[in-house]
């Protein structure tokens, strides 16, 4: 029950990076609001690896991000972004379909080796704070960077202001 509730947060939220991930031309790639802060190709990079994470979170009880086999984005591609995270995509829905929902109370943690990144909590509270929120954390960084950039952005939860005013 709780898994079917995951599944289908999943997929409506996936079709909204999906929106998001489309919206970002080439030309958006390289900008960057402040010089310490991510470009639009490196949050949209991001975005698309966090789907990588769902093997790590739903099938073991710690998570060594130091194993995960990191994955290679063209930065200068928005198509090669979006196309890796339609790969991870599929790989993550697969996963969360699988999952066994009797272990989702099972402590999790995450680890780089000895260290202890997240400390040991229920599976299903990293579930929806490690990954669910984490990654529309970064979705709202890069709808700031596009806007700030002047670029379009899509309406993830209703219409845009710019959709509103063309009414």
């Amino acid at each position: 029950m709780i898994k079917q509730g995951l599944l289908n947060e999943f997929n409506y939220e996936a079709e909204n990076t999906r929106k998001l991930l489309k919206a970002i031309p080439d030309s958006a790639l390289d900008y960057r609001p402040q010089p310490h802060l991510w470009s639009v190709a490196q949050l949209a990079s991001h975005i698309a690896n966090i789907y990588t994470w769902f093997d790590g979170t739903f099938n073991y009880d710690t998570f060594d991000i130091g194993n995960l086999e990191r994955v290679e984005y063209d930065l200068t591609s928005a198509a090669d972004i979006l196309a890796k995270f339609e790969g991870h995509y599929q790989e993550a829905k697969k996963v969360l379909e699988n999952s066994d929902e009797s272990t989702y109370m099972n402590d999790w943690k995450m680890v780089a080796g000895e260290n202890v990144l997240i400390p040991a909590s229920p599976k299903i509270a990293m579930v929806r704070g490690f990954l669910f929120n984490h990654l529309y954390h970064h979705r709202g960084e890069l709808v700031a960077h596009l806007r700030a950039a002047g670029y379009p952005v899509p309406g993830l939860y209703g219409p845009t202001y710019e959709d509103s005013q063309k009414r």
